[in-house]
């Protein structure tokens, strides 16, 4: 009789187990994020039972039956492949106990995934790179009072005809301006033809904003010779990565499931830069949802090398760094998750500024990743990253990240004074000739113009593996086209490629995702007392090592061209403390004025 029972038991079993074989692949995936959370979470009501049981006011003179449970939806077989996926291993009676709360959970997530969130909605969690003890206010930009911002004196820039100012730096254009050397009107149509004429052979514009930037530019141009003009940037055409909202206008986030999306507001970028009175000219490329240099209408081209598809401009501020080095607009804004101001910036021989994280207000630009993306200024010159940067920082009521913290810019302070380290390790290994010796020249250069270099190393930690917590905030951010397929619309489909990350990092369980952050704290905490020793430190760029940390840190860096092996810009950077981006620009200027690598421009016809 036993051994009938165990045999209808054994049976029965296998019957289980082939159906939960039989269940769709997709299924599983669907299922993983659920079963990891649930095999951890304390237990959990059955809600949908509770509803059915109404208790009876008095006792019933007959016994009720109970009803049926619904049959779990999650089961055994499922249960053990995903606890190998998430790093545990449960007894047969914790899995019986978590088969419920995962089908619960499962009920839960297909819940929220009905709900419509908006794509600029963020998550109810603010990060701060600012560790306890640091000043930081969020409000109405009263710093700006009280900051020391005075640009160096620049003569105007000579020239025969208007073409000859298309290299012309942003302090340079800004001092022919405002002496009315040349008027706004006559900058922004010559920046305009140049974008008709270089644009599609660099493939670097999306949107030619024709219209509003002459209507801009007559009205720089009245309130010029009124007398109003507002600053440095009054007047001077500028180029949008295509990520920021501008009402009425084409924002298509590099993207073919956005190549149509119009946005019915202004980012606070470019209200910031309207009111400095600049004029907006384009909207630049991006690399597809913020990634490398190829979009919807393929790559951006390198202006130092157009014919060559495959080195391309690099990082998602492609079409910003290639319009400026090609002479494209005055100036121009990028933005950086983990390298893509520093990548174009460097591949294209141009100033590039990755500012504090929470120094720019990222409302109405599109959210990559809600703890790390930075926005920043693309420029000819040290001393134009800090007049753009100026146009635009501070606390704006929209996003609540950004610290009311004044920026500095003394472009006379002695770096003899200043406290400078450089990464020796990183400069010692590099392992091209060419590349080594013209690391050594720069550093030689540094020293030659007062800086006292000393040998620095940065903190020993597995940086690598908080990798994630830009890959899951990226995930989220684009679910919804995850889910119903519209990221298969992207050119781009290789293992490296967004579509490939953002289903791949449904696998990521939320204990890790917040593990990491966790880690990244202790991260902050040991860059926090590196850097309370130096003012700033010197790298290569963008192949450090710092690079990764300091953009999960929230650290702003700047970088400069430093010379041309194989015929291609390369850089050296140059890091600063948290909201202290004039030290790095003020040791990147004394560098700039040491070379000559900053003068030197692509030929394009």
């Amino acid at each position: 009789m036993r051994k009938s029972e165990s045999n209808k038991k054994r049976a029965k079993r296998s019957a289980v187990d082939t159906e939960a074989r039989s269940l769709d692949r997709r299924t599983f995936v669907k299922l993983v994020p659920a079963l990891g959370a649930a095999a951890i979470a304390a237990p959990h009501l059955n809600l949908s039972t509770v509803l059915t049981q109404v208790p009876s006011p008095t006792p019933s003179p007959t016994p009720i039956a109970s009803p049926t449970p619904a049959p779990l939806r999650v089961t055994k077989d499922m249960l053990r492949q995903a606890e190998k996926l998430i790093g545990i291993e449960l007894t047969d009676a914790q899995e019986a106990m978590a088969l419920q709360n995962a089908s619960t959970n499962l009920d839960r997530y297909e819940t929220l995934r009905k709900i419509d969130i908006p794509l600029d909605t963020e998550p109810a969690t603010l990060f701060h790179p600012a560790l306890p003890g640091r000043e930081f206010k969020a409000g109405a930009p009263a710093s700006r009072k009280a900051a020391k911002f005075k640009l160096s004196k620049t003569e105007p820039a000579q020239f025969s005809s208007i073409e000859d100012l298309a290299f012309a730096s942003l302090t340079q254009l800004a001092e022919s301006v405002r002496s009315r050397k040349v008027s706004p009107l006559e900058l922004t149509r010559m920046y305009l033809a140049r974008l008709k004429k270089y644009g599609p052979k660099l493939n670097c514009v999306v949107t030619l904003t024709e219209d509003l930037a002459l209507t801009q530019a007559s009205e720089a141009e009245r309130e010029i010779k009124a007398g109003k003009y507002r600053g440095p940037l009054h007047g001077i055409p500028w180029g949008a990565k295509d990520l920021f909202a501008t009402k009425g206008i084409l924002t298509t986030w590099g993207a073919e499931p956005y190549r149509d999306q119009v946005i019915n507001y202004d980012s606070t970028v470019v209200e910031r830069l309207r009111d400095a009175g600049a004029v907006l000219v384009a909207k630049l490329s991006m690399g597809a949802l913020a990634q490398g240099g190829r979009w919807f209408a393929g790559m951006t081209r390198n202006p130092w090398q157009v014919e060559e598809d495959k080195i391309g401009s690099s990082g998602s501020s492609a079409g910003p760094a290639s319009a400026t080095a090609a002479g494209l607009v005055g100036f121009s804004i990028g933005t950086e998750t983990l390298g893509s101001i520093i990548s174009p910036s460097s591949r294209c021989g141009v100033a590039g500024l990755r500012p504090t994280y929470g120094r720019v207000s990222r409302y109405g630009a599109m959210g990559l990743s809600w703890t790390m993306d930075k926005f920043g200024p693309i420029c000819r010159g040290v001393e134009d990253c800090a007049a753009a940067l100026n146009g635009m920082y501070g606390p704006d009521g929209r996003d609540l990240t950004v610290g009311d913290v004044p920026f500095n810019w003394e472009p006379s302070r002695p770096i003899g004074t200043m406290r400078i380290g450089y990464l020796k390790e990183e400069f010692d290994q590099q392992q091209d000739p060419e590349r080594k010796t013209i690391y050594q020249q720069a550093l030689d250069a540094l020293k030659a113009a007062g800086a006292n270099l000393q040998p620095i190393e940065l903190p020993k930690f597995s940086v690598g593996a908080l990798r994630i917590i830009l890959v899951a905030e990226a995930a989220t951010a684009f679910d919804d086209i995850t889910r119903d397929g519209r990221v298969n619309q992207l050119s781009g489909q290789e293992p490296g490629d967004w579509p490939n990350t953002f289903r791949s990092s449904r696998f990521i369980p939320a204990v890790e995702y917040i593990r990491a952050q966790r880690a990244r704290r202790i991260l902050m905490n040991e860059m926090e007392e590196l850097m309370s020793k130096w003012d700033v430190f010197v790298s290569p760029a963008p192949g450090s090592l710092s690079l990764l940390i300091t953009n999960l840190t929230g650290h702003p860096a700047v970088c400069v061209p430093c010379g041309f092996p194989k015929s291609l810009p390369q850089s050296i950077m140059f890091t600063g403390g948290l909201y202290d981006e004039g030290a790095p620009l003020r040791v990147a200027l004394a560098y700039e004025r040491a070379s000559k690598w900053h003068t030197m421009h692509p030929k394009l016809d």
